[in-house]
């Protein structure tokens, strides 16, 4: 059985923030499940953090995967928000597996102070079960076939109609930084952060708009070009099940859509590049130049980029992770009181990555990015 522990915001840590899942929980919560076998061993806990899981065998030799929630982090309601856009990935064949229904079909379950969903196992293997969400992936053809699955999640979720998601915790939103007055628009965001406002003193407001605003003085033409489109928000490989262990590996299963929201493709584009593409975990923040390259051709071969998304992709790469990194801020200070790991969500998170995306590295990324962009875009 893995470990306890769980990732924390500098790598694996031996403190969880949410008890780990017992069997007796499990028999009671698969209760109220149509099921007729019984739960029969705890296989393994997942490490991932803001919430816990587990995968479960069952007397018949089945097995599920159990996943509990804080409400005051995701709520029933929370739930079946991201299990609409499943259904919906799942109906234009994306390889999505729909959570299982209660006897009441209710796709998420509350009981004793907890919020409930159950999936069946996904098909294929969890190869990067293991590795963090700032890792990269193993080998380039891994990433390439990843961004040719993001380009279809993408044209999938074009006829989604559902509207934004009310500000959470914990979202990859983009409601802060597409205001055109970046200070009004993270002050009125961070209303909706448990305890931001307060945990954050004027004076670093103050710093997180000085390092930001050149950021935002480059989106801001952009805004009107924005299409809106409901994106997976946390696009790594360790949310992705694959077919085998080899380079020519496909994605056969999608999951984790905690983050989802609607945004814009190219929004959703550049979180998977923030995510995959620089070792942000490492002392130095090297850039995966390779698996970049393979990404964005894998994605441009399903679905080309036109010339406003290749610029927005640019554009909101340094300002793509703001807005989760402060609601991390409010998480660790309010939900699981851990103020050592909201100081680094707020000084090597927010302000670290913005002020490496200022220097001379991150400046060199992002020439790269419009011109490698372009230049895929200009392959027949």
């Amino acid at each position: 059985m893995t470990s306890l522990g769980q990732f924390g915001v500098k790598g694996v840590q031996a403190e969880r923030h949410w008890p780990p899942l017992t069997l007796a929980e499990a028999k009671r919560v698969l209760a109220f499940f149509s099921i007729t076998a019984v739960p029969e061993t705890v296989l393994w806990h997942g490490q991932r953090p803001f919430s816990a899981t587990a995968l479960i065998s069952l007397t018949d030799g089945t097995m599920l995967f159990l996943k509990r929630h804080d409400p005051r982090l995701r709520d029933q309601n929370a739930l079946t928000e991201e299990h609409a856009f499943m259904a919906h990935l799942s109906h234009h064949g994306l390889p999505v597996t729909a959570a299982l229904t209660t006897r009441e079909q209710h796709c998420a379950l509350t009981d004793h102070g907890w919020v409930y969903e159950v999936f069946p196992p996904l098909p294929g293997l969890d190869l990067y079960r293991d590795v963090q969400s700032w890792e990269p992936f193993l080998c380039s053809e891994h990433a390439h076939a990843a961004g040719g699955t993001l380009a279809r999640l993408h044209l999938a979720a074009t006829d989604y109609a559902a509207p934004a998601r009310p500000d959470r915790l914990l979202l990859s939103s983009f409601n802060a930084i597409t205001n055109p007055d970046l200070e009004t628009g993270l002050r009125h965001w961070a209303a909706s952060q448990p305890g931001l406002n307060t945990t954050l003193n004027p004076e670093a407001w103050q710093q997180i708009l000085r390092i930001l605003e050149p950021f935002h003085a480059k989106l801001r033409p952009l805004l009107t070009e924005i299409i809106p489109c409901w994106g997976h928000g946390d696009w790594h490989p360790s949310n992705q099940f694959w077919t085998s262990a080899t380079p020519d590996a496909e994605i056969c299963g999608i999951f984790d859509f905690g983050m989802s929201d609607l945004t814009c493709a190219a929004y959703d584009l550049a979180v998977a590049i923030e995510r995959t593409a620089i070792s942000w975990l490492s002392s130095h923040f090297a850039v995966s130049w390779s698996q970049l390259s393979a990404l964005l051709a894998g994605y441009h071969r399903v679905r080309p980029l036109t010339p406003q998304e290749r610029e927005l992709v640019v554009a909101f790469l340094p300002l793509v992770h703001v807005e989760f990194a402060l609601s991390e801020v409010a998480y660790y200070s309010t939900l699981v009181q851990d103020e050592a790991s909201a100081h680094v969500a707020y000084a090597d998170y927010l302000l670290g990555h913005a002020h490496w995306f200022a220097g001379r590295d991150g400046q060199h990324l992002l020439n790269w990015l419009r011109e490698t962009l372009d230049a895929i875009a200009a392959c027949p």
